[in-house]
């Protein structure tokens, strides 16, 4: 029987690289978690009131008007530009179907 009443120290570990791998994801994990809980957290926007939300919706709606108008001047320009430039072709083209009316009038036989 043993009569010794310490129990014997065990040796100490050696650290290797997978638990100290493992300690410092540990540590980490933790550090992220406690800045996640600590960090300030954004304030909060302040309403809109109802008259403000109905202002930005005029001032919305007029700013589609204004870009709306432009785009249909600008549409009756081109449609004026396109117009221009083909009556001479009008002209051309009636020139062109008057004598092929009289070619065909003096082939039909």
């Amino acid at each position: 029987m043993n009569t010794n009443l310490t129990p014997p120290i065990p040796s100490p570990r050696s650290l290797t690289g997978e638990s100290v791998a493992a300690a410092v994801g540990i540590m980490g994990s933790a550090l992220l978690v406690a800045k996640r809980l600590f960090a300030a957290k954004p304030p909060k926007p302040e309403p809109m009131t109802r008259a403000d939300f109905y202002a930005e919706l005029v001032a919305f709606k007029d700013q589609i008007h204004a870009g709306h108008l432009a785009i249909i001047e600008k549409l009756d320009a081109n449609h004026r530009e396109l117009l221009a430039a083909l009556d001479p072709q009008v002209t051309r083209i009636n020139a062109l179907e008057s004598a092929l009316a009289r070619v065909d009038e003096r082939t039909r036989n």
